[in-house]
């Protein structure tokens, strides 16, 4: 029989692949919010490979993965989304234990579940007929017939419908061409938000999160200003591949940006003591309102000249 020790671990799995699981049909089952929902996958995950450890930890993303194979039904494009998000929380923890900086955390964690989805998608798409190009043409197109029923059930004008409907051809050329960057930016940011929302989780538990400096402190690397300028330069091209590369890499670049403004708005409202029903609402505006979005990239891009939490003048007081 199993002693105490063997039976508590076994416990834990169990409570992992639950919550895991529970996760994962509220993400399929619950439209438009679910997919909010499947952004926490990655934290049980995460919880169990710090609890556990790597062998015992393991076992939670890997049964975890099977049940929602079997529950999807087969191997698909949904299937290969969630396994990820399972692996992106698997990894977290590994690198968390080797106490890298911030950036590299991320970075390495981001480069994994990509590298992990790329093989997948070119063995994938070369045991079928279609293609690597082909299934993601595919995955968009059933994804935009999908959102434009969805839009006709939610009472969308007919008329806005019918715009929708004829501009389709032209809105799937553009997103198969920038799926590249698409896929990267979802990668950092549910990998930059499991690091933000595990930190609480894992403390309040005693077990180890990595001695980061304050992320409200974080900035933009300053050459990365040169990749901006790079891809700007690219969208002059008459080339359309040059173009779209450009677009890629500004799409992308943007996103870390994101993450620089963001850090200096969360650098205020601590320094200000924002309630945390105000935070909420404006996150939340963040979120749903582009021009405070561009605003906030803006934020993250300008600080590099403006300094504008005065972080050198403080650490020097």
């Amino acid at each position: 029989m199993p002693d105490s020790g063997q039976t508590d671990i076994i416990k834990d799995i169990a409570r992992g692949i639950a919550l895991t699981l529970l996760i994962f049909v509220v993400s399929i089952y619950i439209p438009v919010f679910g997919f909010f929902f499947s952004l926490f996958i990655p934290l049980p995950v995460l919880f169990a490979r710090m609890k556990l450890g790597r062998q015992a930890g393991a076992a939670a993303p890997v049964i975890s993965a099977l049940i929602m194979t079997g529950w999807i039904g087969g191997a698909s494009f949904d299937t290969v989304f969630f396994a990820e998000l399972l692996l992106l929380g698997f990894m977290m923890g590994e690198l968390f234990e080797r106490n890298l900086s911030v950036e590299k955390t991320v970075g390495y964690t981001a480069a994994a579940v990509l590298g992990a989805g790329l093989l997948v998608l070119v063995v994938y798409g070369n045991l079928s007929a279609a293609g690597p190009g082909g299934l993601v043409s595919e995955y968009v197109d059933k994804n935009l017939k999908m959102t434009l029923a969805l839009y006709e059930q939610m009472g969308v004008s007919e008329e806005n419908i019918r715009i929708i409907s004829e501009s389709m051809d032209k809105i799937r050329y553009v997103l198969v061409r920038i799926i590249p960057a698409l896929a990267v930016t979802f990668t950092l940011f549910i990998t930059w938000t499991t690091l933000l929302m595990s930190k609480p989780i894992l403390r309040s538990r005693g077990l180890f999160f990595p001695d980061f400096s304050p992320l409200n402190h974080w900035k933009v690397p300053e050459n990365l200003v040169w990749g901006v300028i790079g891809c700007g330069l690219m969208l002059l091209f008459p080339d359309k591949s040059i173009k779209l590369v450009g677009m890629n890499g500004l799409i992308i670049l943007m996103t870390i940006y994101f993450f620089g403004g963001i850090a200096i708005v969360s650098f205020y409202f601590e320094k200000k003591r924002f309630p945390l029903f105000l935070r909420f609402f404006l996150y939340s505006l963040i979120a749903l309102q582009q021009i405070v979005l561009f605003l906030v990239i803006g934020l993250g891009f300008f600080d590099m000249w403006l300094n504008l939490r005065k972080l050198e003048s403080q650490n020097h007081e």
